[in-house]
């Protein structure tokens, strides 16, 4: 039995249903799930006001118990205006001490790279309540990937990549594209060298992606890593403007750009099949030919 921690520190959750089915499930699962409340919060576009959304953050430093987990009713937009008055410091303490296996995704990678920036504090890139737990149909290998990252001390992520062949290890991080590109500049993007940044985003289409990158090309982040792994990005179809020109020649043309080696086809993001990664762990990528593995490990996981 694990304990769900509900939090809603972005937009509003447009369907309450999806919410109460995510809930559901997890109950009758046998996980208890508290703070229920954050989910028919509203105030505008966001899950409520400002004071309340970021108190969802801050007190997580004082959240007893063990074996918690924190997860997002949904993301949306909101993250970005709490930055500043994050408790940063305290929560990183409250991590070395006794970490809450924090994990969510889109929106809440801004908060996610904030706590990796502000200490190493490592999260968890995976699922949330209401679009994944709550989705109509529940996806039976997201949440078998979501428990395995959770409880595996070490784990490994099989897919069947493409790209050059590769061998290398570092931090794994990242997350949603465009929450990340956001953070150039500011004091919440970890300045993490030699990693293996992890990508994805949803309704951008190719040439907006691309530009994403050339942005962090261009800061000289993409550089730095060993490797770069692209997951999902739903929403990204050409149209008939493009001629041609799809999220494919998009990543042709950056790897003409880059010596890094970039890796695609991670069932990693917006979709319903997605794996859970625990963002600044270790890691080690493997691609030969169309195979790729990568293992993580060094992450908190849930005590026995």
């Amino acid at each position: 039995m694990s304990l769900f921690h509900l939090i809603a520190p972005s937009g509003y959750c447009i369907n309450q249903q999806a919410a109460a089915c995510g809930i559901q499930r997890l109950e009758d699962a046998g996980h208890p799930v508290e703070n229920q409340q954050v989910v028919t919060r509203r105030q505008q576009r966001f899950a409520g006001q400002e004071t309340e959304r970021l108190n969802d953050i801050n007190a997580l430093a004082t959240l007893a118990g063990k074996n918690r987990i924190v997860m997002p009713v949904r993301g949306g937009y909101g993250a970005s205006r709490l930055m500043a008055d994050i408790s940063w410091q305290a929560l990183v303490e409250r991590q070395r001490r006794d970490p809450l296996l924090i994990c969510g995704h889109s929106d809440f990678t801004a908060i996610q790279m904030g706590l990796l920036a502000a200490g190493g504090v490592i999260t968890f890139s995976g699922p949330m309540l209401a679009g994944n737990f709550g989705a109509p149909t529940l996806n039976e290998f997201t949440v078998e990937h979501f428990w395995r990252a959770l409880r595996s001390p070490r784990y490994t992520v099989e897919w069947s990549g493409d790209g050059p062949r590769c061998r290398t290890s570092g931090t794994l991080w990242g997350g949603n594209l465009a929450m990340l590109v956001s953070l150039i500049g500011t004091p919440w993007l970890p300045p993490i060298e030699n990693g293996i940044l992890v990508l994805e985003d949803i309704n951008e289409h190719p040439f907006r992606v691309e530009r994403m990158l050339l942005q962090l090309h261009y800061a000289g982040i993409l550089e730095r890593q060993n490797a770069i792994v692209l997951g999902s990005f739903s929403g990204a179809e050409p149209n008939d403007y493009d001629a041609g020109y799809t999220l494919q020649s998009m990543i042709d043309y950056l790897r003409s750009r880059l010596a890094t080696p970039i890796i695609s086809g991670l069932d990693f993001g917006h979709e319903q099949r997605t794996v859970t990664l625990p963002l600044g762990a270790q890691a080690t990528l493997i691609h030969n030919e169309k195979s790729a593995t990568l293992t993580v490990s060094g992450h908190p996981v849930l005590s026995e």
